[in-house]
């Protein structure tokens, strides 16, 4: 079967290597296509809505769920790289440092971030879509979003002076100054406080459906804005005076922000063209196997997922370590291989959505927070509601990949365990996390965290946040068993380290992303 599918892909070339955000468009209609396409550069020439819908996609497939999310996950062991850049950056054989491996995302986040910035000054006073306030308020979420990525990747980095234009569509500033990530943190901040403000206004025109993610609910935008809240103060909290105050912000915005399953911020419209970018990635590069690292977790705690979520290179199901067909691949050290180890399922995940911020991390976050304070059996009932929806989502991911359009195609995969129900969730939870938790309530819960994290969702990126600003706190609680070194941030993009002397002059030669943590993870910049 996977003979000939590799036949069939190079020979479907041209139809697998078409720009994800060019499918993801065929999903609106013509209008919203031709206006989001039509004098990109001109943003007078374009209505705020349409700009909206072409920030929504890229953030969700390149700037959440690309590049960025494909390598973290295998520096934290969610998957392994094992060939061309991936096997490099599994081996740090010069990937890691390079300033071209994330120039790709650089330039997303930065157009991401002037569209945002675009849509603002078009919905303020004087703009011509004056009078959007939600429509705004929704534009501040996304460049508080893509700010924070460009921060939480790179430390300090151009920002203030950075992704603003003239009139006429020209940069303000060609070699904008570097920021401190502090600083723009507080610009972070300041946006979500803008945009809390601004949904509780109307719109003149409302955005509807070009909201690709809430179709225009604006409550619903509260919740998320509330949530990235919560998960920004906590990467903070190393740097907060007061860690208990800080704790107490936490959880008052997690109180504001989603309910249930159903509030989550989950960017849904893929499918047998418009493609998850973890599935993207793979298809047309089989660049990922599954990791020794991520099953022995799940061995270690009997965890139910460990039958669901791993294929052999023929795509049969592996439904464990017992099996005649587990065959995972050493983290740190493979070889350089394709069609040889074990993959997890996710890769198949064709349809799966790419989470701006699940329920899961947030309840996840509730049971830190809970945790850090002394209230354990609070901490308890969070994390048991974190883990049934993080496995719910797992299972998402399983059937998607069962499901895949493109695999089908060959015969599709060959799945034979029993969905993890509910009830089974929770019983695992009652018999083998629990007593974890009782023994050592903070690891526990950033290692069923770290666990609910691994998937098609894009949740690598949190999970690599995660791991350095616990190592800024002195908690080892999350075992990688890649000895080579960790990177502890990206490097920048090599189309400003080659034009922008405050960023060559900060990239050097690109070996501080293993000595220099990013400043909320200890580090100076």
């Amino acid at each position: 079967m996977k003979k000939i599918l590799n036949i069939s892909k190079n020979a479907a070339g041209i139809i697998l290597g078409m720009l994800v955000l060019s499918n993801l468009l065929l999903s609106c209609s013509d209008d919203v296509l031709n206006a989001v396409n039509r004098n990109n550069d001109n943003p007078s020439a374009v209505e705020s809505q349409y700009i909206l819908a072409d920030i929504l996609v890229r953030t969700a497939v390149s700037n959440i769920g690309g590049d960025f999310n494909t390598y973290l996950s295998t520096y934290v062991e969610h998957e392994v790289g094992i060939d061309n850049q991936l096997w490099r950056s599994e081996t740090r054989s010069g990937e890691p440092s390079v300033a071209a491996t994330y120039n790709n995302s650089w330039s997303n986040l930065y157009q991401s971030l002037k569209d945002a910035r675009i849509v603002i000054d078009q919905c303020s006073e004087g703009g011509p879509d004056e009078g959007n306030y939600v429509t705004r308020g929704i534009a501040e979420v996304l460049a508080a979003y893509n700010s924070a990525l460009i921060t939480d990747m790179f430390g300090d980095a151009p920002w203030s002076e950075a992704a603003q234009i003239n009139p006429d569509g020209s940069p303000k500033v060609m070699t904008p100054k570097m920021d401190t990530q502090e600083s723009i943190y507080n610009g972070i901040n300041a946006y979500l406080d803008a945009a809390l403000a601004d949904f509780q206004l109307t719109d003149v025109n409302p955005v509807g459906s070009f909201d690709l993610l809430y179709s225009g609910d604006k409550t619903k935008w509260v919740k998320l804005a509330y949530g990235l809240k919560a998960r920004y103060a906590m990467h903070l909290l190393n740097k907060a005076s007061s860690k208990d105050a800080e704790l107490d912000k936490v959880l008052d915005y997690v109180s504001k922000s989603f309910a249930s399953v159903n509030d989550q911020a989950a960017f849904n419209i893929y499918n047998e063209t418009q493609l998850n970018p973890l599935f993207d990635f793979q298809w047309s590069r089989d660049g990922l196997a599954a990791s020794e690292s991520m099953a022995d977790k799940l061995i270690e705690r009997n965890d139910p997922r460990l039958r669901r979520v791993f294929v052999d290179a023929d795509w049969v199901q592996v439904e464990g370590p017992e099996a005649d067909n587990y065959f995972m691949a050493p983290n740190g050290t493979p070889d350089q291989m394709r069609y040889y180890y074990n993959t997890s399922m996710f890769v198949f995940s064709q349809t799966a959505p790419t989470m701006y911020l699940s329920y899961h991390e947030l309840m996840f976050i509730k049971a830190e927070a809970l945790a850090r304070k002394g209230q354990l059996e609070e901490a308890e009932a969070a994390l048991k509601t974190a883990v049934v929806a993080a496995i719910d989502n797992c299972e998402i991911g399983v059937v998607a990949a069962e499901n895949c359009p493109s695999a089908l195609q060959f015969g599709g995969l060959d799945v034979f365990t029993e969905p993890i129900s509910a009830d089974e969730a929770a019983s695992y939870f009652d018999e083998s996390v629990k007593p974890l938790f009782d023994s050592n309530p903070l690891k526990e819960i950033m290692n069923q965290k770290y666990i609910g994290f691994f998937g098609s969702s894009g949740e690598s990126t949190e999970t690599y946040n995660d791991i350095r600003r616990l190592k800024a706190m002195g908690e080892d609680l999350i075992t990688l068993k890649n000895t080579n070194p960790f990177p502890l941030r990206l490097p920048y993009g090599s189309s400003d380290t080659t034009t922008n002397p405050e960023v060559k002059d900060a990239y050097g030669n690109g070996q501080y992303v293993y000595s220099e943590p990013v400043w909320w993870a200890g580090g100076s910049r």
